[in-house]
């Protein structure tokens, strides 16, 4: 959503071996859209991001940053669902593959 400006639902599976989180789109689709690999990662609660409007984002951001240095921008549900993604991913990125 960062790069193109606007925001899309995807469906994310996390895995551990390896470690990646695959994104499908939620209407169906067996193959993946894509993945970021979390080995290495850093993953941050976002209170504000630049260039986006107040009511977009409600204070659910959450930012995961590769260890090749991209910048992946999402928004959970609620503010409990993203401190959840947050330490799963946080715990993907130190023991996955």
């Amino acid at each position: 959503g960062h790069r193109r400006k606007n925001w899309k639902v995807r469906k994310f599976v996390l895995r551990e071996d390896p470690a990646y989180l695959h994104y499908y789109d939620p209407a169906g689709g067996e193959e993946p859209l894509g993945a970021i690999h979390l080995r290495g990662c850093v993953v941050t609660a976002v209170e504000d991001m630049p260039d986006s409007k107040k009511y977009d984002v409600d204070n659910i951001l959450f930012e995961i940053i590769t260890a090749n240095d991209i910048h992946y921008y999402l928004q959970a549900a609620s503010s409990a669902e993203r401190t959840e993604w947050i330490r799963a991913i946080q715990a993907v990125s130190r023991t996955g593959k």
